[in-house]
């Protein structure tokens, strides 16, 4: 599932990144080609201009300063039918002077030539030529033209050949504004509405030529312009488009959006997935666990229930009425305690829908703490171990549930005995810290790690080790115990030390 998910995202990412390289692409063959006829147009117009000035001096009409004539005659015999073809092409070639102010040539003037074709086809009879010694053609087909793309590429030639001779600056031959005007032109014909900045630059230098925001990088696209008749030049038309990401970006963001949705909710679905293989593997865990930890659980009041036993059958106990007593009343409040620990589950949950209803009333939490050592001296005493109480705190009165809250010492204090594997040494302290009153529970037990200590609250989380009568760490009481401290509106945390033993720490509001 894994790899799967990661070859989805990668395709996706693949295909993503394949269509954002083929709009560039698109869009650079579009720049590219509207620059091409930018670079034409640019050199059209200058051309135009030329010619225009210099039409005045070589119109028709004009007397030419000077007239060359070039002909080819060109004769073919048709013997099928007995003729003779005679054709003459004629051009006609009238050159002008030009002053050359008008261009900014430093010349007194230049010479512009205007051509004329003349073109005559005679067909004449070859048994009329033999027969009466005649000259004249049956037929003659005589066309005139001028010849205005000849003429136009004559004028190319030259000025081109005169500009670069001469190194006119680039801004007297083309304005920024005429460039503009063409470039957004042929951009709105490639369907390329963005704004942009250009530049011409002479070399590597640039020229007057430019737009005031134009940096060149090389995201830019560029094409020469003004070359000469051996296509060469040293001007160069730069453009870039400052939002060309986000106009890219934009033309397949629709694919981009799907490709989230559609990936964020299959990762969604997979993780879901993943997250219930993992609880599920997590609750069938906790299942065995709680099977085998809940005889684990029930050994306090089993051991404390078995002393008592054995004490009464003691002779010289069973007479004294007072310590039977005592101890049948031990037993007593041991069986509850077992009850208790079976309805532990069912208290956690009921606390976690807020179904389990808590009646709360003013008590002296060293009451509390008192009544809760009584559950376990018998055990203490039975492995030659202590519960010394330091009760400093001068108020004690709190509000609580008797049952509960007793409860919740005794958990506490049943575990720092089942985790000490020598004598267990307790001390529980109190104090007051502002309007708080403060409990202590310190053992010299076997203690845990950072890790098992951040969870040991978490519903019957125990750090495993294999031996499921020594675990180290705690189970089901310390969840109850810090359902019950939350619900009375106190805090519970530990501090503990692998090999050093624990404390717990209980804050309590106090009441007036």
């Amino acid at each position: 599932m894994s790899l799967s998910l990661i070859g989805i995202i990668f395709v996706q990412s693949f295909f993503i990144n394949n269509s954002l390289e083929n709009e560039e692409k698109n869009f650079t063959r579009s720049v590219k080609h509207a620059l091409t006829f930018v670079s034409k147009d640019i050199e059209e117009r200058e051309l135009i201009n030329y010619i225009i000035k210099i039409q005045p001096y070589v119109a028709q009409g004009k007397e030419p300063d000077s007239t060359v004539i070039q002909q080819l005659y060109v004769t073919a015999s048709d013997d099928l039918n007995d003729k003779t073809i005679f054709h003459r092409n004629t051009i006609i070639e009238e050159r002008f002077k030009v002053p050359s102010l008008f261009f900014e040539i430093d010349l007194d003037s230049i010479t512009f030539s205007n051509l004329t074709n003349e073109k005559v086809t005679e067909i004449y009879s070859n048994s009329s030529l033999d027969g009466n010694k005649s000259i004249k053609p049956e037929k003659t087909l005589v066309e005139y033209s001028s010849l205005p793309e000849v003429s136009k590429k004559m004028y190319e030639q030259t000025f081109r050949t005169l500009l670069k001779e001469r190194n006119i600056p680039i801004h007297k031959r083309v304005n920024a504004l005429q460039v503009e005007e063409f470039l957004r032109k042929e951009f709105q014909s490639e369907g390329i509405n963005l704004n942009f900045e250009f530049s011409i630059y002479d070399d590597d230098l640039a020229t007057k030529v430019q737009t005031e925001n134009f940096e060149k990088s090389k995201d830019n696209y560029g094409v020469p312009i003004f070359l000469d008749n051996n296509d060469e030049g040293g001007y160069n038309l730069w453009v870039d488009f400052p939002d060309r990401k986000k106009y890219l970006l934009s033309s397949i963001l629709w694919m981009i959006v799907l490709s989230i949705v559609f990936t964020s909710i299959i990762i969604i679905a997979y993780s879901s997935a993943i997250y219930q293989l993992i609880k599920q593997r997590q609750i069938s865990q906790i299942k065995t666990d709680f099977i085998n930890n809940m005889t684990h659980e029930f050994k306090t009041p089993i051991a404390t229930i078995n002393l008592a036993l054995d004490s009464i059958k003691n002779p010289k106990i069973i007479n004294d009425q007072e310590k039977v007593k005592r101890y049948l009343g031990m037993i007593k409040e041991e069986n509850k305690r077992m009850h208790a620990q079976v309805e532990n589950v069912l208290r956690i949950s009921k606390l976690e829908k807020n179904e389990l209803n808590i009646s709360k009333e003013r008590l002296k939490l060293h009451d509390l703490v008192e009544d809760a050592i009584t559950h376990v001296e018998l055990i203490v005493e039975d492995r030659n171990g202590y519960v010394k109480t330091h009760l400093d705190a001068t108020k004690s009165s709190v509000l609580a549930n008797e049952t509960h809250f007793t409860n919740v010492i005794v958990n506490i204090l049943d575990n720092a005995i089942k985790y000490s594997d020598d004598v267990p040494k307790i001390d529980v302290y109190s104090e007051n810290v502002g309007d708080n009153i403060i409990l202590k529970i310190a053992d010299q037990g076997n203690g845990m790690t950072k890790a098992v200590a951040k969870r040991v609250f978490e519903k019957f989380y125990r750090e495993h080790t294999g031996n499921v009568h020594n675990v180290k760490g705690h189970g089901l009481g310390l969840a109850y115990v810090k359902r019950i401290i939350d619900d009375h509106q106190g805090y519970i945390t530990v501090e503990s030390e692998k090999g050093k033993g624990s404390t717990f720490i209980i804050k309590l509001p106090l009441i007036s």
